[in-house]
């Protein structure tokens, strides 16, 4: 009958487990419905993306637009574009991340 005592915790243990990826992805579905919005230092290039990283919105502040030197707008759109994914990413990091601390996973 001391096995059964194991059983419990391992049905308790399962229990916990599947709360747990509920919660998982409840904020998975969080983060995919929130837009994040990330402007350069100087806020000449505004990007908006979604959780999903697709980009549903760039604006480019007109006093940018020089023909002469379109390497810098190429430049400076994609660097915030990189930017706005990686807070994407780190939002996904800060708030998934509470769900797998301390259980020495291998991915």
């Amino acid at each position: 009958m001391r096995g059964m005592g194991n059983m419990g915790n391992m049905q308790g243990m399962m229990q916990k487990m599947q709360k747990m990826q509920k919660e998982m992805q409840k904020t998975q579905a969080e983060i995919e419905a929130s837009v994040f919005e990330v402007s350069d230092s100087q806020n000449l290039v505004t990007v908006k993306i979604t959780g999903k990283k697709e980009i549903v919105e760039l604006v480019i502040n007109e006093a940018l637009v020089d023909p002469d030197d379109i390497e810098m707008l190429q430049d400076l759109v994609l660097a915030t574009v990189n930017q706005a994914i990686q807070k994407v990413e780190t939002t996904q990091e800060e708030k998934l991340g509470k769900f797998t601390a301390g259980l020495n996973l291998p991915f």
